[in-house]
Parts: structure tokens; sequence; C-alpha cells
């Protein structure tokens, strides 16, 4: 019996830490069977993450293998990493700079490196919607009608959803004034904020045109969630598809024409959705697609006699032809400027009126287009007007040797722009809707034709207060303001009241 006790006395000391150790393990697993990825409600390290250091507009890529696959951010000092096991980038980084937090940028989870367990914690939520902000039918309803509140980012500055400044990385401030108007299209943004609507839309294999259609949409959400952790947007990814799908045609580097970007965007976001030469067949057409009536005649040569050009008048080339078209936008001349200075020796400001610019598109008013071997006489009509109307003011003409700015003003009324007069007279006739619009986006060009700068002035529609943007700059400003300005692009919006 006393050589048998003291081995009962060793099973007994060696069973009670074991008894300890599956308790602790217990504990740990938290109703999870499997020991080798456990999941922790609780994680010590959280107070270590720095919100003022996300951001989450940058490109979802590794900062040292540049890759896209498996990438992580670490909420400690907001950089990307790939991977997650032994020997990966973001698991040396955790071990070498003591950063333990870190958010898969694609499922949205969170983890613990190096011990590499998932964090589950609800005080999380708020950095999973600033990366991927949703918004309900019932919030984009109220986007417009109630009376917006500001919000306050992580450093307390207060800010209006959808009244954000966009960061301008070199010389991009003409891609941001678009963006900027096209913020504030009602129906397009509304479109845009709910991934749904266009989730469904499938693209041939191996097509990657649908990334533009995603990031816009990321855009559009990014600039109205009312939960940022900043003032502002930086709109690098979306200009960085914009830079590949035009073939380097628009770049973050250098400056370019907005009317260029804006035709071009809204093109090839419709071939992206699958849209065709339809009115309806996408959101893009169904916003701005309006139709006219192109009428033109061929011109025969001066130098030819009156016997000769009246032959010539006779044969079926000389003939007006009419073909119906499709319009985006409208484009507005303007008149020449004055050459000369007043008695006071100071240039005269000049200045002309919108209807007057309209005046083009009335049915009657014809011009003379030149192609390098034939001169045609044009006049245009439109046939049906659009929800909202593009105007582009032609402020840049280009000779042999450099190219020149129209200083011209244009004088508009902010609302109740009637539209009905340059209807064609059988389309007048018909019970068409409201011809009345109002003003909702204003693009502005400064300085040199070269070397000058974009600012946008947009409305927001539920406090009814128009802002001035230029890129990272928001301020308020009177409506009367506006009509002073070289206005260069004006989006207007047909009026719901009767």
């Amino acid at each position: 019996m006393s050589e048998t006790e003291p081995t009962v006395k060793r099973v007994k000391l060696e069973q009670k830490p074991a008894k300890t150790k599956l308790k602790l393990l217990d504990d740990d697993v938290d109703e999870t069977p499997s020991a080798f990825n456990p999941k922790y409600r609780v994680c010590p390290y959280l107070d270590t993450i720095n919100r003022n250091l996300l951001d989450f507009d940058f490109e979802k890529l590794c900062s040292i293998s540049l890759t896209r696959i498996n990438v992580y951010a670490c909420l400690v000092c907001g950089k990307y990493f790939q991977g997650r096991g032994n020997n990966t980038h973001a698991y040396t980084h955790s071990v070498g700079e003591a950063h333990h937090v870190f958010l898969n940028l694609h499922t949205l989870r969170f983890y613990c490196l190096p011990d590499n367990y998932e964090i589950i914690d609800s005080s999380l939520d708020d950095i999973k919607y600033v990366l991927n902000p949703t918004f309900t039918k019932q919030d984009i309803a109220n986007l417009d009608r109630i009376r917006p509140k500001h919000s306050r980012t992580v450093d307390g500055v207060l800010y209006l959803p959808g009244v954000v400044g966009l960061n301008n990385i070199k010389a991009n401030d003409y891609c941001n004034v678009v963006l900027h108007a096209l913020s504030h299209v009602g129906p397009l943004r509304d479109y845009f904020l709910r991934e749904h609507n266009y989730a469904h839309i499938k693209r041939p294999p191996g097509d990657s045109m649908f990334t533009l259609v995603q990031r816009f949409g990321e855009l559009m959400r990014k600039m109205w969630n009312p939960r940022n952790f900043k003032s502002h947007v930086s709109p690098h990814e979306m200009l960085q598809a914009v830079v590949l799908w035009s073939s380097k045609r628009f770049q973050i580097t250098e400056q370019g024409d907005p009317i260029d970007f804006l035709s071009w965007f809204l093109n090839t976001l419709h071939r992206a959705m699958k849209g065709n030469k339809q009115p309806n067949s996408s959101i893009l057409y169904k916003i701005f697609l309006g139709e006219m009536q192109i009428y033109s005649r061929k011109i025969p040569p001066v130098e030819l006699d009156d016997t000769a050009k009246q032959q010539l008048l006779a044969t079926d080339e000389y003939q007006d032809k009419v073909e119906q078209t499709n319009f985006i936008y409208l484009t507005c001349d303007l008149p020449p400027p004055p050459l000369f200075t007043d008695e006071f020796r100071e240039n005269i400001i000049p200045q002309v009126n919108l209807y007057q610019l309209l005046g083009k598109f009335n049915g009657s008013a014809e011009k003379e287009y030149k192609t390098y071997k034939d001169n045609f006489m044009k006049r245009f009509e439109i046939t049906r007007l659009p929800q909202f109307i593009i105007l582009y003011i032609k402020r840049f003409t280009k000779n042999t040797f450099f190219l020149e700015k129209n200083p011209t003003i244009v004088n508009f009324p902010i609302k109740n722009v009637d539209f009905g007069d340059i209807l064609g007279m059988r389309q007048r006739d018909k019970n068409v809707k409201n011809t009345k619009y109002n003003l909702v986006a204003n693009i502005v060009h400064d300085g040199d034709p070269k070397k000058g700068t974009y600012r946008a002035h947009i409305l927001h529609k539920a406090n009814g207060q128009w802002y001035e943007m230029q890129d990272l700059h928001v301020t308020e400003i009177l409506p009367q303001m506006i009509t002073l300005t070289e206005s260069y692009i004006q989006i207007y919006e047909r009026s719901d009241e009767p």
C-alpha cells in the first residue's frame, strides 16, 4: 500500500492543472468547437485603435507587395498589409510595431495579430460603416425633404453630408467639380447610394469596365455619409478607374476640360451599365437624354457665278436634310467679346442674356458651319426636353497659335428658367409637362485658359442653401453672387411646381 499511495497522489496532482487548463480553454473558446480559430469577444488592444489615422479612400492594396488580394488595414497606423498568417506582411508588422488590431477590407471582419483570433465588438461598427456606408430607402427619401443636421468628425469638425470637399491630388479639380455637380442630381445620387440598384447588372467575363460604376457608387456613398471620420473625401480610387478606362486621356497630374470629362464619363457609365440607344436603357439616359432635329443645307462655293449656283441648288445634294438625334448636353455659343476699349481706356466686360444663347435651338436661327471642304447652314429644334438639362457655355476657342477665353458674363435666373421657348411649335401645342427649370449646379472657370482653376456652386435642396466648393474649401454663397461668375457648365432640373 505504501508503494501505491505516492503514485495515486501524483496522479491527482497532475489532474488538477489539467482541469484548470480545460476550464480556461472553455472560457476562451466561447462556444466554438475548434480551439484552432477561437473567437474572442473582448480584445485588450481595442484602445490602441487610432481613428484619426484611418483613411479608406485610397486603393485597397498592400503597401509593401502592392497586391490587392487578402488586404488588411492596420487600425493603429492606417496602413494596408497583405495576409494574416505567419510570415505575411501584416503578421510581420504586428510583431515589429506592436500593432495588433486589423480589419479585412473585403469581409469587414476584425482580427488580432499575431494571436490570430477574430474580434467581435459592437464598438467597431462605426469603422465598418466608414469603409462601406449603407443607406435605406427611407434614408434616401429624406435627403431632400428633411432639413439636414450637421455631423461631427473624429477631431470635432462639423460638416454637412453631401457638402464635403474633394481632395485635389495634383491637378484634378476639373474632375472634382463634375463629381460635385453630379452628386446633387437627385435621381442619379439616389440610384447610386444603394448598391442593390446596380449589383444585378451582369458584364461579360473579363470585362472590368463595371469597376467604374462601382467606384462612382462608393464615392457617392462616402460623400453623403453622415458618420465620416473626416470632413473631406479623396476621390483617389474613382480617378484611378478614370485614368485606366480613358486610356490616360484624363490624368490626375494634368489639367483637363470638365466638359470633355463629363461627356466621356456619362457615356462610359451608360455603356458599363449595358445601356443602348433607347432612352430608358440606363438611369443616365432617363435623366439626361433629350431629342432634337437638325436641319442642314449645303452652301454652294462662293467663287461660282449665279447660274452655276442655281444649278447646284437644284440637285439633291443641296436640298434641306432633316436628322433626328439625341443629346446629353446643349452647347451654347457666346458672342465674340469687343475688340476695343471704351472712352476711359478700360475694357468693357461684355454681358449676354441666357435666353439669347438658347435662341440657337428655337428651330429658326441658322448658323454656318465649315468643314475642310464644304460649308453648311444648320438650325436646331428641340423635340423633347429631359428631366435634367446640361448647358455647356463655350468659352474657349482654339486657333493656329493659342487658346483664347471669352470672358462674357451670362445673365441667368436661378429659378424658373423657361425652356419652352426652344421647343418646336408642334411640341409646344402638345400637352407638354412643365417647361420651367431650376438651377442645381454651376461650374465656373477662373483665370487663364490653360492655367486656370475650376470651382462649383451646388444647391442643397433640403435647406435651400447654395455652397461654393473648390477642392477642400466649402463655403456658403448667396445665389445673387452666382450670376456674376464666368459660368462654364450648368445643370438645370425640371421644376415640380405646376
